[in-house]
């Protein structure tokens, strides 16, 4: 499933995969039943999310040429649907039965991490063959200094705006930051009785806002794992989401819906601007056409830090897979420069592959370019100033958690913001 708001988060999930491994070292004089067990014994199951039947063609050649490089190796495709998977996996770990090959999102996947249940990729993955990746997303798979992923598909977010309802409110360009937001969300909403936009602050959802702390320079945890965010930075953050709720300038259902709501007042004309992937334009052009045909993109709204958020697809291998060998090099035949590049071009994503991002399919458009075309270089561009704005934590949904229950607390006037900020900070030192 492409999906990019976080691991929910899919946030905003998001695409999950499965990925198992196992090298075979099959001697020439195996016959009969000790070449049956072999070829038993080859089998690698991997496992994806909800990627049938989008994507059935891309993945059946993709096994077909693997098998045929790797003789010796079978691979067992297993599509799970988005709602079962994370229910599915930690099943499976916990009852030592994994899959050998897993798709999934570096938030999700670290928590799992922290119990150790996936395989330690430093001793695998040469340093050579890490260096092919983006270093900064490498980065993102990472915890307590230890390789548990290996990347692969990245969104950035995009402001995709309609430029009827912008000129509408005499508009005439959208705001890049989140102080230009807060002006033109008012503008918008004098003007034309509709919002600017939808952003969510369900706790199980989007991390979006919890990005936003950061592009608005507060530091969420310092090195020890404590709060860090209850300083004048955190309190301004704090006190700018619930300035906008009290102003009605956000749909009082933020609190209850999550980030496919967004999309769903995007696509009614109900909001100027949709803070979502470029993988959305063509949902959108299917489902409310003349809302596409009135929409363009720019840049990712950011704070003073000038920040962007990029979201990462990973692949893992359960550290108790019987095949790591196997599972380790499927997993890199399935990330590397070749496959990455044809799959982003596949699913409307980006490669992390220093050299498939370098291809020109990512940098160069004609000037009558579609906005789906457009949206691709941009999202491309913002690539090398992006950053995994949330710090990799075994437990970092109760960070989220902390924060936005506070945070509504306040925009409900049930709290006030140093008292939000306050309880938010002791609630997840105290986890």
């Amino acid at each position: 499933m492409i999906k990019m708001p976080k691991f929910k988060q899919l946030t905003v999930f998001v695409l999950l995969g499965l990925f198992t491994s196992w090298i075979v070292s099959c001697s020439t004089g195996n016959v009969g039943t000790g070449a049956k067990q072999a070829s038993e014994a080859a089998t690698i199951e991997f496992w994806t999310m909800q990627l049938q039947p989008q994507f059935t063609n891309y993945f059946q050649s993709l096994i077909t040429k693997f098998e045929s490089q790797n003789p010796s190796i079978k691979i067992n495709w297993v599509d799970v649907p988005w709602a079962a998977m994370e229910n599915k996996i930690l099943t499976a770990v916990s009852a030592k039965t994994p899959p050998d090959v897993v798709n999934l999102n570096p938030d999700f996947a670290s928590q799992l991490a922290g119990r150790n249940a996936w395989l330690d990729l430093d001793a695998k993955v040469s340093k050579v063959v890490r260096s092919s990746y983006l270093p900064n997303i490498w980065k993102a798979s990472t915890l307590n200094g230890k390789s548990f992923g290996i990347p692969w598909y990245l969104t950035t977010r995009l402001t995709i705006y309609n430029t009827d309802l912008l000129k509408q409110a005499g508009i005439s360009k959208p705001p890049a930051t989140y102080a230009e937001l807060a002006k033109v969300a008012q503008q918008i909403k004098d003007q034309t009785k509709k919002y600017a936009f939808f952003v969510t602050f369900v706790p199980q959802d989007s991390g979006e806002v919890l990005e936003s702390f950061v592009q608005m320079g507060v530091t969420l945890v310092d090195t020890e794992g404590k709060a860090a965010f209850n300083s004048p930075q955190g309190k301004a953050a704090f006190q700018y989401w619930v300035d906008l709720y009290k102003k009605g300038l956000l749909p009082k259902e933020s609190l209850t819906q999550g980030h496919r709501h967004a999309i769903d007042l995007y696509q009614a004309g109900e909001t100027a601007l949709l803070a979502s992937g470029p993988e959305f334009l063509k949902t959108i052009a299917n489902n409310a056409p003349k809302i596409a045909q009135a929409s363009a993109i720019a840049p990712q709204l950011t704070g003073d830090t000038g920040k962007k958020n990029v979201a990462v697809m990973n692949i893992v291998i359960p550290r108790d897979t019987k095949k790591p060998d196997a599972a380790v090099k499927f997993a890199l035949f399935v990330t590397n420069d070749e496959n990455q590049l044809a799959f982003a071009k596949a699913a409307n994503v980006l490669p992390s592959t220093i050299k498939a991002l370098g291809d020109s399919y990512f940098k160069d458009v004609a000037a009558n370019a579609t906005t789906v075309e457009k949206a691709r270089v941009t999202s491309a561009k913002q690539l090398q100033q992006a950053e995994i704005l949330t710090p990799t934590l075994k437990d970092s949904k109760k960070l989220q958690k902390s924060i936005y229950e506070n945070l509504q607390a306040a925009m409900l006037g049930e709290k006030t913001v140093d008292k939000a900020v306050e309880d938010a900070a002791q609630q997840w030192n105290n986890r």
